[in-house]
């Protein structure tokens, strides 16, 4: 196993927009963890240009190009496995028994990280049009010897 740093960036919820502030704080990731609700095909081939991908579809992901995509998906990266699913209320096991140490969602718009039990929930927030008053957001999760540390980003637009 390497013990070189690896990088993910974590979005969701572009709702089509994919900002090229987004694009920016992506730059350098080594993997692209897109949480769902994406809106469009052409943000995903944008953002596979970058880094390998993980996708899953949301709520709102229904055309024929989306309706493709898993709801749920698993990355396992520097000896740290992460659960990746659009809605953590569909959330239909349990992450520490499964041996999962990250799970990633979307949905809320609310960037939110907090660990229970071991496991990092992490939700980016919201990187599409900005909603109520909540920030436009990405995160990333920085990777070495199965540590993570976790951050979200505010994107300044």
């Amino acid at each position: 196993m390497s013990k070189d740093p690896v990088t993910i960036g974590v979005i969701s919820d572009t709702h089509g927009l994919l900002r090229a502030e987004a694009i920016e704080a992506l730059r350098g990731s080594d993997y692209i963890i897109h949480a769902g609700d994406i809106g469009s095909e052409e943000i995903l081939e944008r953002l596979a240009a970058i880094a390998p991908l993980t996708v899953v579809r949301g709520n709102v992901d229904h055309a024929a190009w989306a309706r493709k995509l898993p709801k749920s998906d698993v990355l396992q990266v520097g000896g740290v496995s992460i659960y990746v699913l659009h809605n953590l209320q569909e959330l239909d096991l349990n992450p520490e028994a499964a041996g999962f140490r990250v799970v990633v969602s979307g949905h809320s718009h609310v960037p939110k990280q907090e660990v229970r039990n071991g496991v990092l929930y992490f939700n980016p927030g919201s990187a599409g049009s900005r909603r109520f008053r909540l920030p436009v957001t990405v995160g990333r999760f920085r990777i070495a010897e199965q540590r993570i540390e976790a951050e979200i980003l505010e994107l300044k637009i």
